[in-house]
């Protein structure tokens, strides 16, 4: 039988930076906050994520008797500055898809598992924060995010991985408490633009520019579209602003080889006017929350960072994109953004569109011109 210690050796072994156990007690805190917030989570079951019943371990392995939880540092290494400030920076080296990566690193992982006699499962929907915390890694954030106290600067740039296993493992100190320091005066609070975040560790994932930017319905409501900022998919302002995060923040770190080799094809010009097979080669191996039937929500997404942008030379693309797109979500964005540019070469554009536009996409029209004046 494996011991504590081999556990660590082969976690270190295969690259994680930390790991903890914890015993497989149900989550009772999780699954009463899920249950009593359902207006804001209950999206979860309908995208396949069953939050509810991961609460409870041995719903994924009923033979279960521990978790491991590896932890994993995504921000190692420095990302393209054009990516960082439109990509969620754990998207930007995510192998979910191409599985050339981490998923390789936790396969090792249960491979040593499995030759040891120890069966394990690495369920999505057990709540990994809530482990962290339990197995002694670190402590939560008002940001709702996972801080760990040993590895990353102490910062919340990592992801946690649950390994259920049916060998029982002595369970480490829980630390499931706040760590922010009383003289933050909530800074990720105050920077949340779209008022997502509540305060005391909860959160509207109905109002987090992440959620909105891979599952929001419709054109993005005119009251968000300047809070959402630049970001395409995901949002780290929250991250960005918190000063636990500012040691790492502060590092020179070397570059992410995959990230550096894959910016050019994340140019926003390229997303506006990317086809099927730019998509599905390029762009969704990297960042799936969206198939193609849903590249209108990238284009409508594009189209208002380029207007946030106040940079004039997106004019051109936004208006070779209107007359290239059906979809009035896309066409809509397009004409606010050219609102927000402004100039006579939007304004000419605009009052040309008006002339066969009809219903939203009008409205959107004549809202662009009037910003423009």
């Amino acid at each position: 039988m494996i011991t504590k210690a081999d556990v660590i050796q082969a976690a270190r072994d295969n690259g994680f930076q930390d790991v903890g156990f914890t015993t497989v007690e149900p989550f009772n805190n999780s699954k009463e906050y899920l249950e009593a917030h359902q207006e804001e989570y209950g999206w979860t079951e309908k995208v396949g994520l069953h939050l509810l019943s991961g609460t409870d371990p041995l719903t994924v392995m009923p033979a279960g008797k521990s978790i491991i939880v590896l932890l994993e540092v995504y921000f190692r290494e420095s990302y393209p500055h054009s990516m960082e400030s439109h990509f969620g920076r754990c998207y930007l080296d995510d192998d979910r898809v191409t599985r050339d990566g981490l998923f390789q690193r936790i396969k090792a992982f249960r491979g040593f598992l499995r030759d040891n006699g120890v069966d394990s499962k690495v369920p999505m929907h057990v709540p990994h924060r809530a482990a962290a915390t339990r197995s002694g890694l670190g402590t939560l954030g008002k940001n709702c995010l996972f801080y760990s106290s040993r590895v990353g600067g102490q910062s919340s740039f990592n992801l946690p991985i649950a390994v259920v296993v049916d060998q029982e493992f002595a369970p480490d100190e829980p630390t499931m408490k706040f760590g922010c320091p009383d003289w933050c005066r909530n800074a990720c609070i105050a920077a949340c633009p779209t008022k997502a975040l509540k305060g005391n560790g909860r959160l509207d994932p109905r109002k987090c520019i992440s959620f909105l930017s891979y599952f929001g319905e419709g054109i993005t409501p005119l009251e968000i579209r300047e809070a959402m900022g630049l970001f395409v998919y995901g949002c780290d302002r929250c991250q960005n602003v918190c000063p636990r995060n500012a040691p790492w923040l502060s590092k020179v770190l070397p570059p992410n080889q995959k990230a550096f080799a894959k910016a050019d094809d994340f140019e926003l010009p390229r997303l506006l006017h990317m086809d099927k097979e730019y998509f599905e080669t390029k762009i969704w191996p990297h960042m799936f929350y969206m198939g193609y039937e849903d590249v209108w929500r990238w284009k409508m997404n594009v189209a208002r960072v380029m207007g946030n942008s106040l940079d004039a030379v997106y004019v051109d693309d936004l208006i070779k994109a209107f007359g290239d797109h059906e979809d009035e979500r896309v066409r809509g964005m397009i004409a606010w953004a050219l609102g927000r540019l402004g100039g006579e070469k939007s304004k000419t554009a605009l009052t040309g569109f008006a002339q066969t536009a009809r219903g939203p996409v009008l409205e959107e029209i004549n809202q662009a011109l009037a910003m423009i004046g």
